[in-house]
């Protein structure tokens, strides 16, 4: 697919329009749409986020419950899935749990 754009000035005396040069390039169109894209397994992001989400809400149960998750069990629920696994992360610091650090990793309660 082409694409030209022209390009015009507008003269604010007389409201005239004057043709400055005409520039045409291809093909943006063409690429992947990111929305769309398949991720690991083919999964496009959506259901990688619904996953992580129902992902998240079992081990905020269980982090109710325990106390702390490590790090690596949500990487073994997740499947070794770095997208699900980095998305319940972040759904679990979204509902109010601690993440940790590389000096501590695993996910407490707050308190």
């Amino acid at each position: 697919m082409i694409f030209t754009l022209y390009w015009i000035q507008r003269d604010m005396r007389d409201s005239r329009l004057t043709f400055l040069f005409e520039s045409s390039f291809r093909g943006f169109m063409d690429s992947c749409d990111t929305r769309t894209r398949a991720y690991k397994n083919g999964k496009t992001f959506d259901q990688c986020k619904e996953i992580a989400e129902k992902i998240s809400s079992n081990l905020a149960k269980k982090i109710n419950d325990l106390g702390e998750v490590s790090w690596t069990e949500i990487l073994e629920v997740s499947e070794h899935d770095e997208l699900v696994y980095k998305l319940t992360l972040k759904y679990l610091r979204r509902d109010g749990f601690n993440i940790g650090d590389w000096k501590m990793p695993k996910v407490t309660k707050t308190t």
